[in-house]
């Protein structure tokens, strides 16, 4: 075998591993960055409505559904209107709205609501929040694609 076909099998070393991470790097950063500003808002908008022992769970299933709608109209602003940079997205959608948008927390409190006996609030809010959620990534990125297209008449 020659050397050039030596080359040519050779595995790759940890060197490119390395170079690889530091591409990464920005990205991992930003997504960090913004969740740290959502995990803040969510943690402040907790903070300003609080919710009341065994009762529904108001602020966080609000957190999740304005998060989903934004999440909405963000996705068809970034992937079919504007040209944003390649940050944008990992910023604000992973990192923003990932910080934001609270499902752990939903889950804790399913918990909760079970532990104090309120099964009923617990199996509600767990049903009403996943299709809620849904439902407005779908409704907000349809009206902004719809308001987009009328603007453009």
């Amino acid at each position: 075998m020659t050397a050039p076909e030596a080359e040519s099998l050779r595995i790759p070393t940890a060197p490119r591993r390395r170079t690889a991470w530091r591409g990464r790097l920005p990205v991992v950063a930003v997504v960090a960055l913004g969740g740290a500003c959502g995990a803040a808002a969510r943690y402040a908008a907790g903070l300003a409505w609080p919710a009341a022992v065994g009762g529904f769970p108001w602020t966080t299933l609000w957190i999740n559904i304005t998060g989903c709608a934004v999440m909405g109209v963000f996705m068809v602003l970034i992937t079919e209107v504007l040209a944003a940079h390649r940050l944008v997205r990992p910023f604000f959608g992973t990192g923003v709205l990932g910080g934001f948008t609270t499902f752990s927390t939903y889950a804790v409190d399913v918990q909760q609501l079970i532990d104090r006996g309120h099964a009923r609030t617990a199996l509600a809010y767990l049903a009403v929040t996943p299709l809620a959620a849904l439902t407005m990534v779908w409704l907000s990125a349809a009206t902004t694609r719809r308001v987009l297209t009328r603007r453009q008449r």
